[in-house]
């Protein structure tokens, strides 16, 4: 059976990039200057998140990476606040939100942000 493994991302920056998903709550392991590529930790089963610097795109695919035309994908919170708690925290470190918290039609408290390199990132709880 097929399933979803991973989701990549590439960065001009990676310690800019790192510092961004670890806002969002990602915790990675050591890594260096150096590193090409970078995942944080997780648990067997669950999907992961790789983040390769655009030299390494380049270098495996022929071409540099582009900006997404609409790639995303979304992090569930469990509280309300705490899509606000970490939309405020993105908003404090620099990064700013293409849509502010608010209220969705659909039940859910939604704010979207876009990563170092414009992949736009969803942070939504139910309301």
């Amino acid at each position: 059976m097929i399933r979803l493994d991973a989701v990549a991302v590439s960065s001009k920056n990676m310690a800019k990039t790192v510092a961004f998903y670890e806002i969002l709550g990602f915790d990675f392991p050591e890594w260096g200057a150096d590193d090409r590529h970078v995942e944080p930790n997780t648990k067997l089963g669950d999907v992961r998140l790789m983040i390769d610097t655009a030299d390494l795109i380049e270098q495996l695919t022929g071409h540099a990476p582009t900006p997404p035309s609409h790639s995303s994908f979304a992090m569930v919170c469990d509280t309300v606040a705490e899509v606000d708690s970490v939309a405020a925290a993105l908003n404090h470190a620099g990064h700013a939100l293409t849509v502010e918290p608010w209220d969705a039609f659909w039940g859910q408290r939604y704010a979207t942000a876009c990563d170092p390199d414009g992949c736009q990132i969803d942070i939504f709880a139910a309301l």
